[in-house]
């Protein structure tokens, strides 16, 4: 007999499980298919560029800027890297292997700098430090008109600021691979003769190394997706190099093939950490529960505290406060209704998005548990690598597609004897929604993906044999399921909107601004007070999140705990 029949006892033949599984999966196949190709289409298009070089804006670019954007990429990246690894990795290990005052505290305010998005921090960085600033302004008044203070608006300000945004990545990921470490591993290095030190640096920091090379990944990656604050800094980078293209010498080709030489960067971070992260494999002994807290004493627990205070205070509170400040400021002038209107219009963003990309990442999900083929499989690897992609690299892919689909459509319309004035897709929310779909799909399918793996198949089959449609079975025992992976996600998914600057700036429709491009807008034009309402409404809206990884944080911590103690 084979596989696609079963025989029954009276003769009749049925369709097999086999085959009828077969037919799902090649659906669900066909599903992923689709989704991965909105993340490769822009991709391809950026890359077309190429087809038709731009020689003389190219050779205009290789005897002025292009050189110091390669420069000035590289020098910022390994700051960031140098940076966030430093404060990341010794702040983890502070609070989760010491005890000092204040470390519960700091345990959980140390990832509050997450919710303070980069540009944010380099605008009150500026308004408080410049040479015009309050700072400099009281020490020449103390101390003299020659008193010397560092250059703010430098290459060194711009790594200060995204390191101290950038390093929760690495505190995150580092505090969760010490806190996993069991006693056992770090015992049997005490017996062979290791001190504290030669411990952490033979034992405890090798075990941690892959989640310290993901959470360093993820800071890079952010560092070249950005835009906001190297702008504001005067800082020339590819990402501000693809809007001049644009916006200023009104050639998108150039900005395409600027784009793909920012995607080679991407790419090599990516292969860099695959690389890191393959490499770096321990076996480690997690029986005896967690290992006791050091517990630091006199000097050494004050310079903890201090230590981890200073960077808490210039990463998050004093950065909140002086946002306060000015927005207590200037309430009565910009709390009207334009500022209403750019509050709905964030909004309506975000939650659109989140609705779109939400929808995405449950087919994509679903095509995984169903269709764990090789195809599948690459499919969802394909439509996930979208949060790598930068913001202005997606911008400038969508708007050449949609530019493409536009002409092809104004011809086909044309052939008909309808004359269309203007564009049809491009400048619109579709282009928005697109490229926050393709950017934050990721972000999405990640708690969406983790709820639909813990739902056990044998609910689903048994609602399917009482007679429940498809439609039934989801409604009433998926979503119900994975109501908490669905909220999670949108709630990331709305705030990561809100706070994207660099495809929102590229691509929104004539008129319709949000938040993050008030900000631009008023911090391009050294405007810092007026700048300072729109960023506290983005800030406390990014508390939301981190207050979500906070509390998942601490329960997974309890959870890791209880396990080990009961082995």
């Amino acid at each position: 007999m084979s596989l696609e029949t079963i025989t029954s006892g009276h003769g009749e033949t049925q369709q097999s499980v086999p085959s009828h599984r077969y037919r799902i999966a090649r659906r669900w196949q066909l599903v992923s298919l689709p989704i991965a190709g909105l993340v490769l289409l822009p991709l391809l298009v950026i890359f077309s560029g190429w087809l038709h070089p731009e020689s003389e804006i190219w050779r205009h670019l290789a005897e002025t800027i292009l050189a110091d954007l390669v420069v000035n990429t590289i020098i910022l990246l390994l700051g960031v890297m140098f940076g966030v690894l430093f404060l990341g990795v010794s702040l983890a290990w502070l609070t989760s292997m010491c005890r000092f005052p204040g470390q519960r505290f700091f345990d959980w305010a140390l990832m509050l700098p997450l919710a303070l998005p980069a540009y944010v921090l380099a605008f009150v960085f500026l308004g408080l430090l410049d040479f015009s600033g309050p700072v400099q302004g009281q020490l020449r008044t103390w101390f003299g008109p020659s008193f010397w203070f560092p250059a703010v608006r430098s290459t060194g300000g711009v790594i200060v600021v995204m390191v101290l945004v950038l390093y929760p990545y690495v505190y995150m990921l580092a505090r969760s691979a010490f806190l996993t470490q069991g006693r056992g591993t770090l015992d049997a290095a005490r017996i062979l003769g290791l001190g504290p030190w030669a411990t952490f640096f033979r034992v405890t920091l090798p075990m941690a190394r892959p989640a310290i090379v993901a959470g360093t990944s993820l800071a890079l990656m952010e560092t070249l997706a950005d835009f906001g604050t190297v702008a504001i800094f005067n800082y020339d980078t590819f990402t501000t190099a693809i809007y001049k293209a644009w916006f200023g010498l009104f050639n998108l080709q150039a900005a395409s093939q600027l784009a793909s030489l920012l995607l080679l960067f991407v790419a090599l971070t990516l292969f860099s950490e695959r690389r890191l992260r393959g490499r770096a494999r321990y076996d480690e002994n997690t029986r005896g529960g967690r290992p006791a807290r050091i517990v630091l004493n006199g000097r050494n627990a004050w310079l903890a505290t201090l230590f981890a205070g200073l960077i808490f205070s210039f990463a998050f509170l004093f950065p909140l406060i002086q946002l306060a400040f000015w927005s207590w400021e200037i309430i009565t002038e910009d709390l009207d209704k334009r500022y209403l209107t750019l509050v709905a219009n964030t909004v309506t963003l975000g939650i659109s998005a989140a609705f779109v990309t939400i929808i995405g990442a449950m087919l994509l999900a679903f095509a995984r548990r169903y269709s764990r083929n090789t195809i599948t499989r690459s499919a969802t690897t394909i439509g996930t690598l979208g949060y790598a992609l930068p913001g202005s690299v997606l911008a400038v892919g969508i708007m050449l597609t949609f530019t493409g689909i536009d002409n092809f459509l104004q011809s086909v319309l044309r052939g008909f004897g309808v004359d269309v004035a203007g564009p049809i897709l491009t400048g619109t929310i579709a282009a928005l929604l697109l490229a926050y779909l393709v950017r934050f799909l990721a972000v999405a399918f990640g708690p969406i993906d983790s709820s639909l793996e813990r739902i056990r198949s044998s609910l689903p089959e048994a609602a399917r044999s009482l007679g429940a449609k498809p439609v039934m079975v989801l409604r009433r025992v998926y979503l119900p399921l994975l109501s908490p992976g669905i909220l999670s996600a949108m709630l990331l998914v709305t705030v990561d909107v809100m706070k994207e600057m660099p495809a929102t700036l590229l691509l929104r429709p004539f008129g319709w601004d949000t938040l993050a491009v008030r900000i631009y807008e008023m911090t391009s034009e050294g405007e810092w007070e007026r700048a300072a309402l729109p960023a506290i409404t983005l800030v406390l809206a990014g508390l939301l999140p981190v207050i979500l990884l906070v509390i998942r944080s601490s329960k997974s911590t309890t959870v890791a705990a209880s396990t080990k103690a009961t082995q």
